[in-house]
This record gives structure tokens, C-alpha cells and sequence, in this order.
């Protein structure tokens, strides 16, 4: 099945731009905060942002509630950012698409980027603001026995380590991981995929190895498994997981794998692999039927967990 052809035309549109690992990334930020700030937001009951401390300092969050009432169950959502770039503003519309569609509290979190907050700094922010949103659920509405991590892309790698972790600590408990093309493994070697999809299709394999590059200072950390997920030892006891690929993307190979090693260590798991799409379609939910199809049939699924 060919590309969509409304991704097809963003393809295309792109090739014109320097490629992204040639940008500074103060550069590439605002290039996107811009981009992104021009979407149509849907309402939601609340949002606010507040400043909660992390294990470096202050970590921004944005609050998003689907009305004032208690008891909701509640996600912590960890954007997508190639380990470098976008911010809790670039992936506005996606959190507020989610609190809609699964009537939940979502905590967005600000996690540290590289190359100023290299690893472990995401996983240490995300585990932060994951413990301080159970903690805290109660007061925004939130039911801290509902509890599911979610994230797109690198925060997907946030959220199946946060999980990874949590089950270590014995707690707190997780309902499930929502994980939507999430970077698993360092790619060395590279799958399959990141020859056939990695260039002509959006974020290039050039790309996605300046992220890594940029967010791993230590080689030997390459395939730690806060770094690499697929690298874990042991993935039995993880909540149950919701894992999104798409063909046209050089992660879908590490996302499908991911998902079946979930599934070999008795998790319960399923794989939603959307043959027409490319990395960050979900980015386009409101605006690419196919990413509010996904939004809905995941949210169905998630709110069966909870």
C-alpha cells in the first residue's frame, strides 16, 4: 500500500528543507514550536501548566482534564523529540485529542532533551513526574489506581522504561503503556527497516542516528536498557501494552520486535501496524482520518484496562 497521499504531500514539501541533523537544535525547536502552534486545538474542561521538582530541578507539566469532576483515570504522556527536539507544546493537540477520546487526566511532561540533558535525564525526569502524578492524581481529578503510561517515538522509550522501572520498584502500579512508534533499540545493527524506510519517508535514518548521538555520551550506554528497551533482560510483569507501528517509518522494524518480545513474556499486548503511515502521523490526529481512527480504536482498547 503506497503512502497516504496527505503524508505523501508533507514528504515531499520537506525535501526542500536542510535535513534536520545539519540544523542546530535551538533551530529546530522553534521551527517546530511554530509549525505546531498553528493547529486547531480542540477544547478541553482544564489545562494548566506548573513547575514540579525533579531529580535536576524543576520539570514543566501541563495538566489537561476533560472536566472538573474526580475519579478519572489518569495518562502520563512524554512527547516525541528524537531525543532533541519538540516540547510539551509541540504535541498540545495530540494530549488534548487523548484526554477527549479516553475521558482521562493527562499529564504532559517536559522531560530534559539532549544535548543539554543527555541520558539518563529523559527516564529519570519521566519516573519523576510519573511517581509525582500518582501522588498528585487525587487533587486533578485523577485516580491514581488508573494510572497508564503513553508516549510517541522517543517518549514511547520513556514510558517503557518509566514502566520497566516502576515494576522494579515494585510499584506504582500501571493499567497499561499506550506506545505509538516507540524507539526500542540502538541500531547498531540496523534493522531492516531503517534501510527501506529510512530515507523518502520523513525522519531519515541520518536523522534518527544525530538523536541518538546527541543523547548518548557514553558508548557503553548505547544498549543499557533505560536506552534500548528491546535490550532488556526481562519484560515479564509489564503492564499491558498497546504498541503502534507504522510501515513508512525506520522504527517500525524495533516496534514490531518490541512488541512481540512483550508478548513472549506473557504481557498482554497487541500491535496495531497502519500500512499507509509514517513516523509521526499521530501528530496529525483532527486532521488525518487515519490518526483519528487510530486515537479511537487505541483509546477503546486502553479504556478496556482500566
Amino acid at each position: 500500500m503506497p503512502l497516504h497521499p496527505q503524508l505523501q504531500a508533507i514528504v515531499d514539501a520537506a525535501a526542500a528543507l536542510l535535513p534536520m541533523e545539519t540544523v542546530p537544535p535551538e533551530t529546530l525547536r522553534a521551527g517546530y514550536e511554530a509549525q505546531t502552534a498553528r493547529m486547531a486545538r480542540p477544547d478541553v474542561g482544564y489545562v494548566e501548566d506548573r513547575m514540579i521538582i525533579g531529580p535536576r530541578g524543576d520539570i514543566r507539566i501541563r495538566i489537561y482534564r476533560p472536566d472538573l469532576q474526580d475519579g478519572h483515570a489518569v495518562v502520563t504522556y512524554f512527547h516525541g523529540s528524537a531525543f532533541v527536539i519538540c516540547s510539551i507544546d509541540t504535541h498540545d493537540v495530540i494530549c488534548r485529542h487523548l484526554c477527549l477520546a479516553l475521558d482521562a487526566v493527562v499529564v504532559s511532561v517536559d522531560y530534559g532533551l539532549a544535548p543539554e540533558a543527555p541520558f539518563p535525564a529523559g527516564p529519570d525526569d519521566c519516573e519523576a513526574a510519573t511517581i509525582w502524578t500518582v501522588e498528585n492524581a487525587t487533587s486533578i481529578g485523577g485516580d491514581p489506581a488508573r494510572l497508564i503510561v503513553a508516549g510517541d517515538s522517543a517518549g514511547a522509550t520513556m514510558a517503557t522504561v518509566v514502566a520497566r522501572r516502576l515494576r522494579d520498584a515494585g510499584g506504582p502500579n500501571l493499567a497499561a503503556q499506550f506506545l505509538i512508534y516507540p524507539v526500542t533499540d540502538y541500531p547498531d545493527p540496523a534493522p531492516v527497516s531503517y534501510q527501506e524506510r529510512g530515507q523518502g519517508c520523513g525522519l531519515t535514518a541520518n536523522a534518527m542516528r544525530w538523536g541518538w548521538d546527541l543523547y548518548i555520551r557514553n558508548p557503553e550506554d548505547r544498549f543499557h536498557p533505560d536506552a534500548s528497551p528491546l535490550r532488556g533482560a526481562d519484560l515479564s510483569g509489564l503492564p499491558p501494552a498497546y504498541v503502534i507501528t507504522a510501515e513508512y517509518d525506520l522504527l517500525r522494524d524495533e516496534g514490531k520486535a518490541y512488541a512481540a518480545r512483550l508478548s513472549q513474556a506473557g504481557v498482554d499486548t497487541v500491535l496495531m501496524h497502519y500500512d499507509d503511515m509514517n513516523h509521526g502521523f499521530m501528530g496529525m490526529v483532527g486532521v488525518l482520518d487515519r490518526a483519528d481512527q487510530a486515537m479511537t480504536v487505541a483509546s477503546d482498547w486502553l479504556a478496556s484496562k482500566i
